[in-house]
């Protein structure tokens, strides 16, 4: 049987290490193979060859030649040839010398270098067409910008990478510079590693271009399928920039009680909201404050009845990348915020009477005393407690009990102005809260109630006892008003049973 031969490049030795010759297996041995130099050939600058004796194997290129090869097919292309865009670079820094050496560093590797110069960072973050370039290089320092150079990034555009020149300072300190806004850190005594950074800043900021591009792209194609698909849930439209209807989908039409799509396109019910650039950035996400909540306005139906609805948008670009028209999402959200108002009473009201809840008074009280301290004027709270209520509980029974808290209530309620706050305090205790009120007055207010309450023939008699406690006089917050109203009321509570026991 004939021999056969295989021949292998890059293997190794029994050690481990590369070898730079070719191996041949020729049977069950492995012959190493060195090159022959060929005098003349190589003289005139041709290829090194390899022959392998006996086997017939062409000519291969040695190894110094693929290391040339390589590093030719590495080395920056001339400007003209690759045709690359300038890069607009802002320096920030105080040595200008080192500003040259950074730009020749970029030039010598082909980049085309559009500078400018700034001494600080400050001036940087202050520059008025910083959203013009494409990277920032800015010197970190404490002795050269008297400050933390990554605080100011934060200011920066969100698109503007800044690369630092550092001096002197570790590899975690670099590492923590880059993890508080820095893209990178080159040193100064590197300065030609800055190339290599500026070329991945780019390429990163291209991608994240491309990213932003393909989700703006994906936002929209998923918006077009919603609006095709036709949500019954919420409604969908297009509006163009002055918010008229361009199209609308059946829920939307459901929603306003309109039985025709023309009908509807026909009326403009969303211009206001897009003539408004605070309500229509806030709309698109877009505001100041960098609020994303949905707007909620109210719409009339067809019928005149009106709807509270909660609306989200976004901008329908054209092939070109401009804005055409608007896309939105409007939710019903009527029966939601009548459930929340119903749910909002309940928290500050008493279920048996109506009246406000304890909790609900004594907000009122705070905020009463914060407006006094602003007018000057005082203020009376007026407490109440009935008399005698546990021996009408026991007479007649609780449910005649609980009609005569109500009519306790209902007294309060009819001597009550619009401004004033009537509130159950507890049990038995009522409370009324007279802004804009002297002592004088309340007396009288308070005999009036009282009055109103005995006259009262709808059920067993009931009287009631009335403490009175004027703001600032009696007390100059709330705990101490309560507590001087309630010691008048049972003052005023043993004085009748005094009166009672010698009759």
């Amino acid at each position: 049987m004939g021999r056969t031969a295989s021949l292998q490049l890059g293997s190794t030795s029994k050690l481990g290490l590369p070898r730079p010759y070719p191996v041949v297996n020729y049977g069950e041995k492995a012959r190493l193979f060195r090159p022959i130099r060929c005098g003349p050939l190589e003289r005139k600058g041709a290829s090194k060859r390899l022959l392998l004796r006996g086997f017939g194997v062409k000519t291969l290129p040695s190894q110094s030649k693929l290391e040339n090869a390589t590093q030719v097919a590495s080395r920056p292309l001339n400007i003209d040839e690759a045709r690359r865009p300038t890069v607009r670079i802002i320096f920030a820094h105080g040595d200008q010398s080192l500003v040259e050496r950074s730009v020749q560093e970029l030039k010598r590797v082909g980049f085309a270098v559009d500078a400018h110069v700034v001494t600080d960072a400050n001036q940087l973050v202050n520059h008025p067409r910083r959203q013009s370039f494409d990277i920032a290089v800015c010197q970190y320092g404490s002795g050269a910008n008297g400050g933390d150079v990554c605080a100011l990034a934060t200011e920066l555009p969100k698109d503007l990478p800044l690369i630092l020149l550092v001096d002197n300072i570790s590899k975690e300190d670099s590492a923590n510079l880059m993890l508080r806004g820095a893209f990178d850190c080159v040193h100064t005594d590197a300065i030609g590693h800055l190339p290599v950074a500026v070329r991945r800043a780019l390429n990163e900021r291209s991608l994240r271009h491309e990213r932003d591009r393909a989700e703006r792209e994906l936002r929209r194609l998923r918006a077009q399928y919603r609006a095709l698909a036709g949500n019954l849930s919420y409604g969908i439209c297009r509006c163009d920039l002055e918010g008229a209807f361009l199209d609308v989908n059946q829920a939307l039409m459901k929603m306003l009680r309109y039985s025709s799509k023309e009908e509807l396109l026909e009326i403009n019910i969303a211009g206001n909201i897009f003539a408004d650039p605070i309500k229509r950035a806030q709309l698109l996400g877009k505001s100041q404050d960098g609020a994303v909540d949905p707007v909620e306005a109210e719409w009339t139906r067809k019928d005149g009845s009106t709807i509270k609805v909660r609306l989200s948008a976004q901008e329908v670009l054209s092939e070109h990348g401009q804005m055409y028209a608007f896309e939105v999402i409007v939710e019903d959200v009527t029966k939601q915020r009548e459930l929340e108002d119903h749910l909002r009473r309940l928290a500050a009201s008493d279920p048996l009477t109506g009246l406000a809840n304890y909790r609900h008074l004594i907000d009122s009280l705070d905020m009463e005393i914060r407006r006094s301290n602003r007018t000057g004027r005082e203020f009376s709270l007026l407490l109440f407690d009935m008399d005698s209520l546990k021996q009408l509980n026991d007479s007649f029974g609780h449910m005649t009990g609980s009609q005569a808290l109500c009519r306790t209530a209902d007294a309060l309620t009819l001597f009550c102005r619009d401004i004033d706050t009537a509130a159950r305090f507890g049990g038995d205790e009522f409370a009324l809260l007279l802004p804009e009120t002297g002592r004088e007055a309340a007396h009288s207010v308070a005999r009036r109630i009282s009055a109103s309450i005995a006259e009262d023939n709808n059920g067993p008699r009931i009287s009631v006892s009335v403490g009175i406690g004027v703001y600032p006089l009696d007390g100059e917050n709330v705990e101490s008003l309560v507590s001087a109203a309630d010691a008048a009321m049972y003052a005023m509570k043993r004085q009748r049973k005094t009166e009672n026991a010698l009759r």
